[in-house]
């Protein structure tokens, strides 16, 4: 089975923040960075069940984690059916929580 990916205005949001923060620190880290949230992301297409749960209340909110150096990304995202997985929330590791 193949999940649908799709983004929430915030996720974009989010993606384009930590570009920006990354780029005025690293052009060529930020590139890498952007590369491996969006090639992780492509996991969920086939294994969003893989994924950790957020809340133990609700267990289709499910976080990935994104390694990069010596700390990374983690990815919020709710599998919204058999066919949809919809991603909330980008942060890095260092920030608030996004709950």
């Amino acid at each position: 089975m193949t999940y649908a990916v799709k983004l929430t205005e915030r996720a974009r949001g989010d993606l384009k923040r930590l570009y920006a923060f990354m780029l005025d620190h690293d052009e060529a880290a930020a590139a890498r960075a952007l590369d491996a949230i969006t090639q992780s992301m492509e996991l969920l297409q086939e294994f969003p069940f893989s994924c950790r749960k957020a809340s133990g209340e609700n267990s289709l909110l499910r976080e990935l984690l994104v390694p990069f150096g010596s700390f990374g990304y983690i990815v919020l995202f709710r599998i919204d059916d058999n066919k949809t997985v919809t991603i909330a929330a980008v942060r890095h590791q260092r920030e608030d929580d996004y709950h």
